[in-house]
């Protein structure tokens, strides 16, 4: 395999018309590649910094093999691949001169390039330290009994209730973003469609959104409840009902990341009949510059 094996674009569109249909053959290991590059069709590659995307298809004997995206200055994201492909792909981008601060992928693959862009650049990777595990929703099995309440999908009415549970939320996991009416369409969180679920009295206690449905997925992508709220099953709940909600929008595939350290919210999404996709791992590396070998 040589490193021109790898096409590079700027083009989203590009990348679409070559990898569009070997990403959606297999959309759950792609819903981070499939994600990202429906977000720059969507918005423009100007809403995700000055510098230019970059999207990588490798095509031999005519047949799409991996992908892998970067939008600057977020790290670098890769479809399933060898350790043959990686390393290949590490030396084509090193030869060009990039420089990557991280690599995000299933286990395998993140390592196998982690370890080939160490050997191509001298750059030292260190592994995060949260470990995700992607699942894919089987048979949803909604809790039994649900808890008091129900749910509610929120509208545009609701933009100032769920920019409050999103600031919540991403202070929680150490998301730095700023999250109100100026700064709000260009977050990440703008183009989900979010659930509530509310106590009997009306009073919000848990939500959980949806990205849009993609090559017929749908990611959940958050379930958050206030600590002082949990363990009254009502995260549960807001899940399933956001699952229940992406079945009935038609998706064919229902997948959601987890964090490996929680181990409630883990065994939360497979009582409701969610099962292990694949492990992920993030790769941090160091500013070393690359060095062509």
């Amino acid at each position: 395999m040589q490193p021109d094996d790898w096409h590079l674009t700027e083009d989203v569109d590009d990348f679409l018309a070559r990898a569009g249909d070997f990403l959606r053959s297999r959309p759950g290991p792609h819903v981070m590649q499939l994600t990202w590059a429906e977000r720059v069709r969507a918005r423009g590659a100007e809403a995700f910094g000055t510098e230019a995307p970059i999207f990588g298809v490798l095509e031999q004997a005519g047949e799409v093999q991996a992908t892998f995206y970067r939008l600057p200055p977020r790290g670098f994201g890769l479809s399933p691949l060898t350790a043959k492909q990686a390393d290949a792909l590490a030396a084509r981008l090193a030869t060009l001169g990039y420089t990557l601060p991280s690599v995000s992928a299933d286990h395998s693959s993140a390592t196998a390039f982690a370890e080939a862009w160490q050997r191509h650049t001298g750059a030292t990777p260190k592994l995060r330290d949260t470990q995700l595990r992607l699942y894919n929703l089987g048979t949803l099995t909604p809790p039994q009994p649900m808890p008091a309440g129900r749910g509610r999908v929120l509208g545009e009415q609701d933009l100032e209730q769920v920019m409050s549970w999103c600031r919540e939320f991403a202070k929680a996991v150490g998301e730095d973003v700023t999250i109100d009416a100026d700064t709000w369409a260009d977050t990440r969180f703008a183009d989900k469609r979010y659930t509530l679920w509310e106590a009997p009295d009306g009073t919000p206690v848990s939500i959980a959104g949806m990205n849009p449905m993609i090559g017929g997925q749908v990611q959940i992508d958050i379930v958050y409840t206030p600590a002082h709220l949990r363990g009254r099953g009502y995260a549960c709940a807001a899940a399933a009902e956001v699952s229940r909600a992406a079945l009935a929008a038609g998706a064919r595939d229902v997948v959601l990341f987890a964090d490996l350290s929680n181990p409630t919210s883990n065994a939360l999404y497979q009582r409701l009949g969610y099962r292990t996709l694949a492990d992920w791992a993030v790769y941090g590396f160091s500013c070393a510059a690359p060095e062509v070998s």
